[in-house]
């Protein structure tokens, strides 16, 4: 079994709203989103075709996928519409002190 361990990324105010940053932890790829003052992490690959989430169009807690209008919550990482059929994995986040952390 793998140890997931928590890691200080980003500040807090360096992800702002409907504006996704791209992160690596390790050799992860993670895209955090900032929906109404709460900060999420999912993959930052689609599930469909390799494009990079955090090029995507985020409205609220929907992010489109950049290549081929695909959808996902970025809250639970599910697909909302086709073409995109597999969820995106989310990482658990945690913000203290104006950090944000997020465990892999």
């Amino acid at each position: 079994m793998t140890d997931k361990s928590w890691h200080e990324v980003l500040d807090e105010s360096a992800v702002v709203e409907n504006e996704p940053v791209r992160i690596y932890v390790d050799k992860d790829e993670i895209a955090l989103f900032n929906v109404g003052g709460e900060i999420f992490a999912t993959g930052n690959i689609c599930t469909h075709a390799m494009a990079s989430m955090h090029d995507g169009i985020q409205e609220g807690e929907v992010i489109e996928c950049p290549l081929h209008d695909g959808k996902f919550d970025v809250r639970t990482g599910a697909p909302l519409c086709p073409p995109v059929i597999e969820p995106l994995p989310t990482y658990e986040v945690k913000v203290e002190n104006g950090k944000i952390f997020v465990k892999v």
